[in-house]
């Protein structure tokens, strides 16, 4: 009996002991085979293998487990651990979360770049707060206007009927402080919207426009940035409190080092995504000085508006202001 006994408690350390494996499952609309599902699944790989097996990344891309709502509120109840979002869609549970989404607010990928070093940090801290962790940050690069018809100026833009992601304040705003009355839409439903003329511009990165296929619809860009798209990859900070330090470490490290990666090649998709554009027959329009000015004088507008209704938060406004002034050398 002592010996059964012996054995018995032999097996449960044996079996005790071991930690339980923890599947982290990741829902996005990102299409599965572009660059972004590429690399997100090579940072699971390198968690999973880094961790002996014992924290493993399951992704359902594609918007198969619904638009962000229906994915945060599956995050909430457990059904989801996390989301690959833009920083627009984040906005409902944290507004810094859109910060980089103001209209025109960047002329150069140098402005962002210098930003970024100083916001990036702030903004993780703040998806913290919101029981968050901010495991990657990645930037998609500059939205530009694309359309079925010729826009060239504002009067064109707003005969158009524009779509906006829905439940984007900071688009929706940018588009109104312009004399647009946009429709808002998920993102899903797109593609259909432009087959069925419901819409006729829209707002993406041309390999944005190129990965969700919208390239076969539209005729025609506007060559003035519109708005930087950052996408972002949150999971639930309990679930990340609930492993070991050393899987913690490895999932942070893993997956931010896969969003790093999609820095570059995201900047060279970009690249050729606007030259297969035009060799597919998109008109590229670049605005004179002129009306430049009156968009970037539109984005100011919406800009202030935003902050003063509260969408930023004051200190990330703050800082932002005086990370912008100092990339641009202007900072008092």
């Amino acid at each position: 009996m002592n010996k059964l006994a012996l054995a018995g408690l032999a097996l449960i350390g044996a079996f005790g002991g071991a930690e339980a494996a923890t599947t982290i499952k990741i829902a996005t609309v990102a299409p599965d085979g572009t660059a972004w599902m590429r690399e997100m699944r090579a940072g699971g790989d390198a968690v999973k293998k880094r961790t002996d097996d014992r924290v493993e990344i399951k992704y359902y891309p594609g918007g198969v487990m619904g638009d962000e709502p229906a994915v945060l509120r599956k995050v909430k109840i457990g059904q989801l651990q996390g989301g690959a979002f833009t920083g627009g869609e984040l906005s409902q549970i944290d507004k810094d979360a859109q910060i980089y989404s103001l209209p025109f607010l960047f002329k150069t990928q140098d402005e962002v770049d210098k930003v970024r070093a100083q916001l990036d940090p702030l903004l993780k801290k703040s998806f913290e707060q919101a029981g968050f962790e901010a495991v990657g940050i990645s930037g998609g690069g500059f939205a530009y206007l694309m359309s079925v018809k010729d826009i060239k100026n504002k009067d064109d833009l707003k005969a158009a009927k524009v779509w906006v992601p829905q439940g984007d304040r900071i688009a929706e705003a940018g588009l109104k402080a312009g004399g647009v009355a946009p429709i808002p839409l998920p993102l899903a439903d797109v593609y259909t919207s432009l087959q069925t003329g419901l819409i006729d511009t829209v707002a993406n990165t041309p390999a944005g426009a190129i990965a969700f296929q919208w390239h076969t619809k539209l005729k025609h860009m506007v060559d003035l940035p519109l708005t930087y798209v950052v996408g972002i990859l949150v999971i639930d900070k309990k679930v990340l409190d609930g492993l070991s330090a050393d899987d913690q470490k490895a999932v942070n490290e893993e997956l931010g080092a896969a969003f790093l990666r999609l820095e570059k090649i995201n900047r060279d998709d970009n690249t050729q995504a606007r030259a297969a554009l035009q060799k597919q027959g998109v008109t590229i329009f670049l605005p004179n000085a002129d009306e430049a000015k009156s968009w970037e004088a539109v984005g100011e507008t919406a800009r202030k508006e935003l902050i003063g209704q509260g969408e930023i938060t004051p200190d990330m406004s703050a800082a932002l202001a005086k990370a912008l002034g100092q990339a641009r050398g202007t900072a008092q």
